[in-house]
């Protein structure tokens, strides 16, 4: 009876075995991706979107550095041209704007040279150089913007040929659909809209960071603008 006992023990104990290494190789291992293979994986698409985030991080970064320097504005400056020109130096107040290269030197440079003509033709005169200022400053963001706004289209696009892909793959395997098939057309569809969407997100914020910091700029143009023009209309000391 013993005996008998002892072999039941054994067989349980190596059918236990048997489950428990079925059960380790039937395991599944985790896939992992890097962003490299993902971005392979998104199809020709991911070239274009690519290209944009690289566009749109260089005009960002350039535009800024160029905006933060024409916003900067010599301590005094005003003061001093105030000063030269009730004291009748006007070379001394060219001088000045001349070697501040910023757009509100340029502006006053402008508004300087026209003094003794007509006060509406001086005003106009600063308000031409302030726009084409503005203008100079706002070079490329159009660009930044349509990046916002085609990046995302970009990833819908491949959206679209993602699930044309996949149902075409379905359509060709007849019966025989495997999950496998159909990843290349799925990934394609989820990775570029994915990668769109971040690029037009970043492109956007970028841009509209760019747009308030050129606001700022003309805000100080116009002041600086209505400073010079009180200024005409002052006494001399």
């Amino acid at each position: 009876m013993s005996g008998i006992l002892l072999q039941i023990t054994q067989q349980t104990t190596a059918i236990a075995d048997t489950l428990t290494k079925v059960a380790t190789t039937t395991q599944p291992t985790e896939i992992k991706l890097s962003i490299w293979e993902l971005a392979l994986k998104g199809g020709w698409i991911m070239i274009p979107i690519a290209l944009m985030s690289v566009i749109a991080i260089y005009i960002f970064v350039e535009r800024y550095i160029v905006i933060n320097k024409a916003s900067h504005e010599e301590h005094n400056f005003m003061n001093n041209i105030r000063d030269f020109i009730h004291s009748g130096r006007i070379d001394s107040a060219l001088s000045l704007c001349k070697n501040n290269q910023t757009p509100i030197a340029r502006m006053i440079e402008k508004g300087i040279i026209r003094i003794g003509k007509p006060l509406n033709d001086i005003s106009t005169a600063i308000e031409t150089v302030g726009k084409l200022e503005v203008a100079k400053l706002e070079k490329t963001m159009p660009t930044l913007a349509t990046i916002a706004g085609a990046a995302p289209m970009l990833g819908f696009l491949g959206t679209v040929t993602g699930m044309v892909q996949a149902f075409y793959d379905m359509a060709m395997a007849g019966n025989n659909i495997d999950i496998a098939l159909l990843s290349n057309g799925i990934y394609e569809a989820m990775i570029t809209t994915v990668a769109g969407l971040i690029v037009g997100i970043i492109a956007y914020i970028c841009y509209n960071t760019l747009v308030a910091k050129v606001e700022n700029v003309v805000f100080v143009l116009e002041a600086r603008s209505t400073e010079f023009m009180d200024l005409l209309h002052e006494p001399a000391s």
